[in-house]
């Protein structure tokens, strides 16, 4: 019997669903667990997620660079999605733990607000991804241009590998920017998706032969991860772990798309919302939902309460910055 063609063009059409999904899995992850747990290590692979997120978001600029190839359009687009959600949050958290005391703490609390500056200094990780994002977002207009006009640089993610090694062993380099490492790790995937977004533009294949191949790559990078955060959790550098999650978050977007193919249309829409939603749900979960829960219970019914918590806020957080949003910019013109 012959195997179906694998459709790249899934990538955008589940992309909703992907993206639910892996605000999932990172829910999953942030869930405290006992590392005597024999499902901690599974628990642990949520932080692909974040990958996830990385490798879809570079398949999207992808899209929209192509049809509007305008550096402004493409930084007030991303300026206008991001940061009116980051700023209300930002200043629900911040102020009421970093009081004034002179200069220096307000620039501190400004600057905080404004970039997340301390995740830049001091690696502080409260909402990481905020700061990873721009700067990738400000970095790909340039990279995407580079490679329309010089294809060869589709190579550069080899590199950023390459850089993340002498991150983590060339002593001076280490001492510089290596509390970073969680933010070098995950630029290879999120260029990889820029890479990517053309062939999922062009609605190309892969050999449907190609899914022995994907179940491969998927199996050894997932058994060898869950294997490194069981036994080894702590004792290893986390970047070489990341790197594994290259070929894992591919494969596993890839053979997500086929699962998505046969749920019925109302549960891919449930996590479709998610996705959407997505962004939202990553700044309220952890410090306004799940740390208020109460630390005695067990994992999983502290699982669905945040995800049943989170949701309606982040969706009242969605629709009041919409609202917010529309109204600015319609008095600005």
């Amino acid at each position: 019997m012959r195997i179906p063609d694998i459709e790249l063009q899934n990538i955008s059409r589940y992309r909703g669903e992907l993206m639910g999904a892996a605000m999932l899995f990172i829910m999953l992850f942030h869930v405290e667990l006992a590392r005597s747990d024999l499902f901690f290590g599974l628990r642990r692979m949520g932080n692909i997620g974040v990958d996830m997120f990385l490798f879809l978001s570079g398949v999207g600029l992808w899209f929209s660079w192509m049809k509007n190839p305008s550096y402004r359009h493409f930084y007030t687009r991303r300026l206008v999605r991001i940061y009116p959600t980051w700023l209300i949050v930002a200043c629900l958290y911040y102020i009421p733990r970093l009081p004034v005391h002179d200069l220096r703490s307000g620039v501190n609390l400004v600057m905080e607000i404004a970039i997340n500056w301390n995740f830049w200094l001091h690696d502080e990780l409260n909402f990481w991804y905020i700061p990873a994002i721009m700067a990738l977002y400000l970095f790909a207009p340039p990279y995407m241009a580079l490679i329309r006009k010089h294809p060869v640089y589709r190579w550069l993610p080899v590199v950023m590998i390459m850089w993340c090694i002498l991150v983590q062993w060339v002593t001076p380099i280490h001492h510089a920017v290596g509390h970073l490492e969680i933010f070098w790790s995950r630029v290879p995937i999120f260029f990889i998706g820029v890479n990517m977004g053309e062939s999922v533009r062009q609605k190309r294949t892969i050999d449907g032969q190609g899914i022995w191949m994907l179940w491969i790559m998927f199996v050894m990078a997932l058994t060898a991860s869950i294997f490194l955060e069981q036994e080894r959790h702590g004792r290893f550098p986390l970047f070489i772990e990341r790197m594994l999650y290259i070929p894992l978050t591919v494969t596993a977007i890839l053979l997500l798309n086929r699962v998505f193919r046969r749920l019925p249309q109302w549960l891919n829409r449930q996590v479709a919302l998610v996705g959407a939603l997505s962004l939202e749900c990553y700044l309220i979960h952890i410090h306004f939902v799940l740390n208020k829960l109460p630390h005695d219970w067990t994992y999983w019914p502290k699982f669905f309460a945040c995800l049943a918590i989170t949701l309606p806020l982040a969706w009242a957080l969605s629709k009041g910055v919409a609202w917010l949003t529309r109204r600015l910019l319609g008095r600005w013109a």
